[in-house]
């Protein structure tokens, strides 16, 4: 098989990835790398398209090995342009795998090449890509800590401004290029990323300019996430007739693309605006409305969201036995998907409820009072429980003993009666003060406790050692064909020799005279073991340095791998300046994030592990408590608790990333392209 099978297998691959089959495609492309090719620019593109594909898949992990690939290609054929490429799609895979610190090194390269090549357009991308970066990780900061839209730490609002930074500047260069479809997204982003700022106002001016870019092309998807996002917007400003209005209209939307779970998300939303605006009748129909979604698409999530909030919708009309109800079911579903902070949101209502009804306590209801102790009492350590533990320690052991010596000195014990014989007979009392004072001076304080931690824990270490020994039969020869050489000592050295170089001999040493048993017999072979010793240390410590150093890169696919060894050799004998300190600046950005993958996560037991399609977020169920506490306090006996009172922000939608993101964006792909420009 030639390159021109190779070929025609990429263009197939290429065919069936835009049809949107892209694991077929994956496939042609794997059997294009198979057969082989001698072009360095059919592999590149072959490249490419393999990491889209696993990209689109899912696969990042294979996505970014591709795209590495591609990288090595560009750069040993020269390809300025191509190197731009595929440092952008580095930076969208890496992205996506939470690495930002590469991500950004990636798209700055991108940035960097695209302007040094006037190449607007891949600077258009390449400025979009960094805004995406940025604003990704500032959302992944602020998982942590106050998540209220303009509450968030420095750290997040400084990595939202460079987006906002970075998308202002694709904009205006969009707007020069008069790309109306790249300025709704920028605008989207911009409206997206000054929502999370807390600047509201803004976010509704950028969601209004890229409803009326949606609108143009007709684009509805594009229409209902601008709608949904100008109501989320609406909600923070306090105008709550504006965002029911923009609600319906993203449920109109959602009808209209026939998105069953976006239309349980906007049924959501409005039956948590009219909820807010004390409308009870309108909000209990959308959250029935939501709640048979939910059920018609198993979402267990939204089925708990639903009946939380119909449970309070009824609870505010006088509607107990419905409230009752609805309050049951979400405590069951709760329950059942294992939401804690959902299980004592519903204990709490029911207990409410049954008050109001005159319906005496449950068992539940006492779990739930009972809730709070518990958890004081699980904080406790265990161990802590069992400190008369500590009697048994060396040292409380001595103390013992000096108590049972003074015992012995006063009279000996009878082996038939636990009185003693000699000396004054001791009571029940005596014995009993005896006992207090040896365990009041057997319980250590904290530093007698830890200095004996300590003192355990070194003897562990100590256990971890290694010994050198000298094995007089390394080669496992048998006893009658090793012969025995005495070796001396000159100096502190061995000696294979039999010179004594004013050595001390057995008759002058006198009492320093070791006997044969501390002297081992020492084989002629083993007199240069240490010498060994030591080769055999660096030569496992020149393993460990080869395995640290980079290999020369293999391309699969690439028939004749001598020819981009020569291709390096040239680019290397060419004279090239030494890094500057940007270089090491980046490597030391890019390597410190090696320490961040090793770093654990601590469990987060409130998160729900169950997808909620029919649910916008779990930040607006939320931000709607925040706003009906006060109502609900006001029928309450009992606080609510802590964990269903944290106000956080819903999610906007997000623009889809653009089809040019990628550097196959265009209506022709790299392998099509690549044969139109041969013929």
């Amino acid at each position: 098989m030639d390159s021109s099978t190779c070929l025609e297998l990429a263009l197939e691959g290429e065919r069936l990835c835009k049809a949107g089959d892209c694991r077929a495609g994956v496939a042609f492309f794997e059997a294009a790398i198979q057969t082989g090719t001698d072009d360095l620019r059919t592999l590149s593109a072959i490249y490419s398209q393999l990491g889209n594909a696993y990209f689109y898949l899912g696969e990042y992990d294979k996505a970014m090995e591709y795209h590495k690939l591609d990288l090595t290609v560009a750069r040993t054929m020269g390809d300025r342009l191509g190197v731009a490429k595929a440092s952008g799609n580095l930076g969208n895979t890496l992205k996506v795998m939470g690495k930002f610190k590469e991500a950004i090194c990636c798209c700055e390269r991108h940035l960097s090449i695209s302007q040094e090549l006037q190449d607007k357009v891949g600077e258009g991308r390449a400025l979009y890509n960094l805004g995406n970066v940025y604003h990704a990780q500032g959302k992944h900061l602020g998982r942590i800590g106050p998540q209220e839209p303009g509450g968030f730490s420095d750290e997040v609002k400084h990595c939202l401004q460079k987006a906002v930074e970075y998308y202002a500047a694709n904009l205006r260069l969009m707007e020069e290029l008069n790309d109306r479809s790249a300025q709704g997204r920028a605008c989207g982003n911009l409206g997206n990323t000054h929502y999370l700022l807390g600047n509201f106002t803004q976010a509704i001016s950028y969601h209004n300019e890229r409803l009326a870019i949606a609108k143009e092309f007709g684009d509805k998807a594009a229409e209902r996430r601008a709608h949904s996002n100008l109501g989320n917007a609406h909600i923070f400003l306090g105008e709550f007739e504006t965002a029911a209005e923009h609600y319906k209209k993203t449920l109109q939307l959602a009808q209209e693309l026939g998105d069953r779970a976006v239309e349980a998300q906007a049924c959501y939303s409005l039956g948590n605006t009219y909820t807010l605006l004390r409308d009870y009748p309108m909000a209990i129909h959308y959250h029935l409305r939501h709640l048979a979604i939910a059920e018609e698409l198993t979402d267990k999530v939204g089925e708990g969201r639903a009946c939380w909030s119909l449970g309070n919708a009824y609870s505010a009309t006088n509607n107990n036995e419905k409230a009752l109800h609805y309050a049951t079911r979400h405590l069951e579903i709760s329950k059942e998907i294992g939401d804690k902070t959902g299980q004592a949101a519903a204990q709490m209502n029911l207990s409410d409820i049954r008050k109001v009804l005159g319906l005496p306590p449950t068992a539940t209801d006492s779990e739930s009072s009972e809730s709070a102790e518990d958890a004081k009492s699980r904080t406790r350590r265990k161990s802590m429980e069992n400190m008369d533990l500590l009697k048994m320690t060396p040292d409380a052991k001595g103390v013992l003993r000096k108590y049972q010596s003074e015992d012995a000195g006063i009279g000996s014990m009878s082996s038939d009666d636990s009185h003693p014989v000699n000396g004054p007979s001791y009571n029940t009392s005596s014995r009993a003060d005896k006992n207090a004072s040896v365990n009041e001076e057997s319980s250590m304080d904290d530093d007698s406790f830890f200095e004996l931690l300590s003192r355990f824990q070194s003897k562990r270490m100590d256990d971890q050692r290694c010994t050198l020994s000298i094995d007089s039969n390394k080669e496992n020869q048998p006893e009658q064909a090793q012969q025995q050489v005495p070796c001396h000592r000159e100096g502190g050295s061995i000696s294979s020799d039999g010179s004594t170089n004013g050595t001390t001999t057995p008759s002058d040493s006198g009492a320093r005279m070791e006997t044969p048993s501390q002297v081992p017999k020492i084989n002629h072979d083993n007199c240069g073991v240490l010498e060994e010793l030591m080769e055999s240390i660096a030569g496992m410590q020149s393993r460990r340095m080869d395995e640290q150093r980079a290999s020369l890169p293999q391309l699969p696919g690439l028939n004749n791998q001598h020819a981009i060894l020569q291709r390096l050799s040239v680019a290397a004998s060419d004279s090239t300046p030494l890094p500057d300190d940007n270089f090491f600046d980046m490597l030391m950005r890019c390597q410190g994030s090696r320490i961040e993958d090793q770093r654990s996560s601590l469990p987060n037991e409130g998160s729900l592990t169950h997808s909620a399609p029919t649910v916008p977020d779990d930040d607006f169920f939320s931000l709607i408590m925040r706003f009906q506490s006060g109502r609900l306090e006001d029928q309450r006996s009992t606080m609510p608790l802590e964990a269903t009172r944290n106000s956080t922000h819903p999610t906007t939608d997000e623009e889809d990333p653009p089809s040019s993101a990628q550097s196959t964006g265009t209506k022709d792909g790299l392998v099509s392209r690549l044969v139109k420009g041969r013929k």
